[in-house]
């Protein structure tokens, strides 16, 4: 490689590790004149990037982001770390995986052959669990994003898991987002619902959102301080923020040996050699009903009065699925 050539990346390099470069620590660094330095930095500027300079005794340069995609450059740590989160990506659940996947392929042509060797060796397959995965409009994912980062309060319709047959849409949710977060290949808002004043948790594949967004907000503490923490109660049924939204409660004609190593984080109380009382939380009521209904026993609801509801429902359908 010529020695310009080879300055110019290295130049390159140390402009991409830090955000401000004196123009006299960087002639230092690369041996060279600050005189040269300029002319390196027009090179840079003409092959496209957006490098800005200020002016005085102290001046110097910074890399900024500019208008179009210049041509990158990873050390080698970054260049592996870079490959293997592509392919995470590549089974995200979302409509960015097609676009990782051709990411991939583009990054693994140009790895030096010890680099390439490095990620073949931490190759891995990412396997999608036995349902299968919804996939989320990345346009989307960028409009909750844009709104997280905006403070703005965000509209959107959002599509219930069981929509009533024959019944009117729902309203519009008004929220405050503050996190989108991916959990089990799907991804999620967390938000401070405004017309039910409380934090909620939405899928992200049922959300469509409105234009314009609303007015700026002050964001609120995330009970506990932590998303990592307030999704994982959310979702495992913990207490923290209310746990699960739909919680019942039933008798089933079954040992509670039977039915603990299938119970996820149910509650399982035996009350007898043959039958045990089940405390189980799921996102829907049907949900529920249904995981209750995997344990092909007689059951008997306890409450609340929605499980039983959602039992009647089902009922219903599968006869008219008997019926054919």
């Amino acid at each position: 490689m010529p020695k310009t050539s080879a300055r110019l990346l290295s130049l390159l390099s140390l402009l991409q590790a830090r955000r401000d470069w004196p123009g006299g620590l960087l002639a230092e660094r690369l041996g060279i004149s600050e005189r040269t330095v300029r002319r390196d930095v027009d090179r840079l500027r003409e092959l496209g990037y957006p490098i800005a300079a200020s002016r005085g005794p102290d001046g110097g340069y910074r890399l900024g982001a500019g208008a179009d995609l210049p041509p990158l450059l990873f050390d080698d740590e970054q260049a592996v770390a870079l490959a293997v989160a592509l392919q995470a990506a590549t089974v995200s659940g979302a409509d960015l995986a097609e676009a990782a996947a051709r990411a991939l392929t583009t990054v693994r042509q140009v790895l030096p052959a010890r680099l390439r060797h490095r990620v073949d060796t931490l190759r891995f397959t990412a396997v999608d669990g036995p349902a299968s995965r919804p996939r989320v409009d990345g346009g989307v994912l960028t409009a909750l994003s844009a709104a997280v980062h905006a403070r703005e309060v965000l509209r959107f319709d959002h599509r219930p898991a069981d929509p009533v047959e024959d019944g009117a849409p729902p309203p519009p949710r008004r929220v405050e987002p503050h996190h989108v977060v991916t959990w089990g290949g799907r991804w999620y808002l967390v938000a401070w619902d405004l017309d039910r004043e409380d934090w909620r948790t939405f899928r992200a594949d049922r959300i469509t959102p409105r234009t314009p967004t609303g007015p700026r907000f002050t964001p609120r503490e995330l009970p506990g301080g932590d998303v990592a923490a307030f999704v994982a109660a959310r979702f495992r049924g913990g207490d923290q923020a209310g746990g699960w939204p739909c919680r019942g409660e039933v008798i089933l004609d079954l040992p509670a040996t039977a039915v603990s190593p299938y119970a996820g984080d149910g509650v399982v109380e035996a009350l007898g050699p043959d039958r045990c009382r089940l405390v189980l939380g799921a996102w829907s009521w049907p949900g529920l009903a249904a995981t209750i209904g995997k344990f092909d026993a007689d059951v008997e609801v306890v409450g609340p009065a929605e499980l039983r509801d959602a039992f009647a429902l089902l009922a219903r359908r599968y006869a008219r699925a008997a019926a054919g």
